[in-house]
């Protein structure tokens, strides 16, 4: 029985060989150049990242996004925007590995779930500085070669687009009428 007599084919095609997702909370500290009476507004801007795969097991995503901090300040007679960039590193952990890769060469993804977005904005009473707390979330996928099995038909028989198709007369396309909702 030759290979080609099996009942089965071996199949490498590049498809998700692993996949993995985190949300992530941080907090930020930022000092204004004033003693802030209140906080206007909060706002994070400029969100950039990137991926790298950190071994078999881990995706790492590095980036970096502007906090802006709209406050008042002079007994809320005047005004400001802060501005501060934050870095951050994010180890996401591969929940989903495929066991049957082949090869070397990868692709990794990254895809912001939730943009850093700040959820609480407060002025910490000890030292007057700004502390704001952000989340963000992230779906990272590692795409690369697999091995998949696929069955194949004993006979070898070959079906025809022809056999597919719903063949309509020109009289039939002719008296078609629209669907009506009256």
């Amino acid at each position: 029985m030759s290979f080609l007599d099996q009942d089965y084919r071996e199949i490498i095609t590049k498809a998700v060989i692993g996949k993995g997702r985190k949300f992530t909370q941080d907090s930020h500290i930022i000092s204004p150049t004033h003693q802030p009476s209140s906080i206007l507004g909060c706002w994070i801007i400029n969100h950039l990242y990137n991926a790298k795969r950190r071994g078999d097991e881990i995706v790492e995503v590095s980036g970096s996004y502007d906090i802006n901090v709209w406050y008042s300040y002079n007994d809320h007679t005047k005004t400001e925007v802060v501005t501060e960039r934050v870095t951050y590193t994010d180890p996401i952990k591969l929940s989903v590995k495929d066991k049957q890769t082949v090869g070397s060469q990868i692709e990794v993804y990254a895809k912001a779930l939730q943009q850093p977005n700040s959820i609480n904005c407060s002025i910490e009473k000890s030292d007057r500085k700004i502390k704001t707390e952000v989340e963000r979330e992230f779906l990272v996928e590692v795409i690369g070669d697999t091995k998949v099995a696929v069955r194949v038909d004993p006979s070898g028989v070959v079906e025809s687009d022809d056999d597919w198709l719903d063949q309509l007369s020109d009289e039939e396309l002719i008296n078609l009428e629209p669907k009506s909702d009256k």
